[in-house]
C-alpha cells in the first residue's frame, strides 16, 4: 500500500465509509465474499486519489445513497456485466421473465444507474385522459440537430449512445450500465433500463448490430417475440423518421415497460375485419392522433394484416387532406409507430389475444410549418416544442424541467391577480384560458389545479396536430380501400 493510500485509510471514519460501502454492495449489488477484498482495495485506490469523494460521503449522513450519484464509486461496486447476466438468467428460469426482469430493475436501481430518487420527485399527474410529466432531469432538445449532438461518443468503439460498448464507458458515465441479452425471433438483441425512465420499469431493447432504424414486417415480429416473453410489457418502437421522436436513427431499437399508457385503455371508435384475415379485428382508436388497434390470437395473421396496413400507408396520397407519401427529393415521409403487447385470455383455456397498435406518422415539413405539418403547432411551443415520439403520441407527455419555474410563476400572478409576468409573456394563450375559468376566489391550490388541466388540455390538442387524418371518418376511409369492413358502429 502506498503512503497516500495508507494516509487515506488512517483518516478517522473513513475506513468505515469503504466499509459500508463494501456491505452495501454485498448486499444490494451480488459481490461475491470471495471479491470483498478486492472491492475494498479498489476503493482505496480510489480515493487515493480523489479524496475529496471520500470525505463529502463520510459527511453525508446517507454513505450509500449519497453513493448512488457517484457513478465512479457505483462501478466500483457493482458487480461485472457477465455476473448480472448470469444472476438474471438464473432468476429468469426459476422464477419466470417477469421476476427477473423485476430483479434487474431493482439492481439498476440499487446501483445508481436508474435514478430513481430523482425520478419520484419528478411532477406527475392526470389531466384529458393523459399523463403529464415534467422532467427536471432531461434536457430539452428544440429540434432534432440539437438532439442528435447526444449521441457522439468519444471512443470509436460506442458508435452511439445506446451501443452495448457503453457498458462500463467512463466517458458517458455508463459505468453502473447493465444489460441482458434477448433473442427476438432469432435476432439478437439485448435490453437495458433507461436511467431516466418515463414510466414504470422503462427500458430499450437494442439490436447488437449497428444498423439503422426502421419499420418493416420484420419489427412486427421482433415486438410480438418480446412480449411472449415478456407479457407484462409492451414495446413499440418510433416510426424511424427524421423529425417523429427518437433521435438516435443510426442504431434499431425498441423501448418499452410495464405501464399501460393512455391509448392503450382508450375505446374503439369502430371495428372492421378484413375478409380475407376472419381471425383479426381492426379497431379505429378514439384517441386525438390517429391510431389503429389490430387484434388477434393468430401472431402470423397478426403480421400480415400489419404489414398489410403499413404498407398501405407508406405510399399513400391525399392532397385534400395535405397527406404526402414522399418529398420532392423522393424521400419517404410516412411510416407507422408500431406497439404491441399481449392481453390475457378471458377465459380459462383460450389462447392469448395479441395486440399491436399502429400510430400513423407523416414527418412533412411546410412554409407554415418548417417543423413538421404533423408536429406541435407554433401557438403550443411554450409547452412543447420537441418532436412527438412514440411514448407521448401514447399519452403520456414528457415536458421540459423550465416549466417548474414557468408554472408557478404563472399560478402565482393568477392567484395574486396581478398581470402575465413578463419573463413567461409567451404563456398568453393558457393565461387568457386559465383566467376565463376562475371565479375570482380560488385558493393557490384550486388555481394549480386549473393550471395543470390547462396543460393536459393542451398536450390533448398537441395529439390533435400530430393527427394525418383530422377525422375519423377520414380513417375510416383509409381502411375501407384496405378491404376493411365495419363490425360495428360508431361509438
Amino acid at each position: 500500500m502506498t503512503d497516500t493510500v495508507a494516509q487515506v485509510g488512517q483518516q478517522s471514519g473513513e475506513l468505515g465509509v469503504i466499509d459500508e460501502l463494501v456491505s452495501y454492495a454485498r448486499e444490494n449489488l451480488s459481490v461475491d465474499q470471495r471479491d470483498v477484498d478486492w472491492t475494498r482495495n479498489r476503493l482505496l485506490e480510489y480515493f487515493s486519489e480523489h479524496s475529496e469523494s471520500l470525505s463529502e460521503l463520510a459527511q453525508s449522513g446517507d454513505i450509500s445513497g449519497a453513493a448512488l450519484n457517484d457513478d465512479a464509486v457505483m462501478g466500483i461496486l457493482s458487480a461485472p456485466p457477465s455476473r448480472v447476466e448470469e444472476l438474471f438468467a438464473i432468476m429468469r428460469e426459476e422464477r419466470g421473465s417477469t421476476a427477473a426482469m423485476q430483479w434487474l430493475f431493482d439492481y439498476c436501481v440499487a446501483n445508481g444507474y436508474v435514478k430513481k430518487r430523482q425520478l419520484d420527485r419528478n411532477i406527475r399527474y392526470v389531466s384529458n385522459g393523459l399523463i403529464v410529466t415534467i422532467n427536471t432531469a432531461k434536457p430539452e432538445f428544440k429540434t432534432m440537430r440539437n438532439a442528435a449532438s447526444g449521441n457522439a461518443v468519444d471512443s470509436s468503439f460506442a458508435q452511439c449512445t445506446i451501443c452495448r460498448e457503453n457498458e462500463g464507458l467512463a466517458a458517458r458515465g455508463k459505468r453502473t450500465l447493465r444489460t441482458v441479452d434477448v433473442a427476438l425471433a432469432g435476432d439478437s438483441f439485448f435490453w437495458q433500463f433507461s436511467p431516466y425512465g418515463y414510466f414504470r420499469q422503462h427500458g430499450i431493447c437494442v439490436n447488437q448490430e449497428h444498423t439503422p432504424m426502421h419499420v418493416d414486417r420484420r419489427t412486427f415480429e421482433h415486438l410480438l417475440a418480446f412480449v411472449q416473453q415478456f407479457p407484462e410489457y409492451f414495446l413499440g418502437c418510433n416510426a424511424a423518421l427524421p423529425r417523429i421522436g427518437g433521435s438516435v436513427l443510426a442504431h434499431d431499437h425498441y423501448q418499452g415497460g410495464g405501464e399501460l399508457m393512455p391509448m392503450q385503455s382508450a375505446p374503439a371508435w369502430k371495428s372492421f375485419a378484413l375478409p380475407s384475415e376472419p381471425d383479426v379485428r381492426v379497431e379505429i382508436i378514439g384517441w386525438p392522433a390517429t391510431a389503429l388497434r389490430v387484434l388477434s390470437a393468430d401472431t402470423d395473421a397478426l403480421v400480415r394484416v400489419c404489414e398489410r396496413i403499413r404498407t398501405a400507408w407508406a405510399d399513400y396520397d391525399n392532397d385534400s387532406l395535405d397527406i404526402h407519401s414522399h418529398d420532392e427529393q423522393g424521400e419517404r415521409q410516412s411510416s407507422v409507430a408500431p406497439i404491441a403487447r399481449i392481453l390475457p385470455a378471458d377465459r380459462a383455456g383460450e389462447p392469448p389475444l395479441y395486440e399491436m397498435s399502429l400510430i400513423l406518422r407523416n414527418n412533412a415539413v411546410s412554409e407554415q410549418y418548417p417543423l413538421g405539418e404533423f408536429h406541435a403547432h407554433p401557438e403550443y411551443f411554450f409547452i412543447k416544442q420537441e418532436p412527438i415520439g412514440l411514448i407521448e403520441a401514447m399519452g403520456l407527455f414528457v415536458l421540459p424541467g423550465r416549466l417548474v419555474s414557468q408554472l408557478d410563476a404563472l399560478e402565482r400572478a393568477l392567484a395574486d391577480g396581478t398581470a402575465l409576468p413578463e419573463q413567461i409573456s409567451d404563456f398568453e394563450l393558457a393565461w387568457n384560458e386559465v383566467r376565463a375559468q376562475l371565479s375570482g376566489n380560488e385558493s393557490a391550490d384550486g388555481v394549480r389545479r386549473i393550471v395543470r388541466d390547462e396543460v393536459g388540455s393542451i398536450c390533448r390538442r398537441i395529439l390533435g396536430n400530430i393527427a394525418v387524418f383530422p377525422q375519423f371518418a377520414d380513417t375510416e376511409r383509409f381502411l375501407r380501400d384496405l378491404g376493411c369492413r365495419s363490425l360495428q358502429q360508431s361509438v
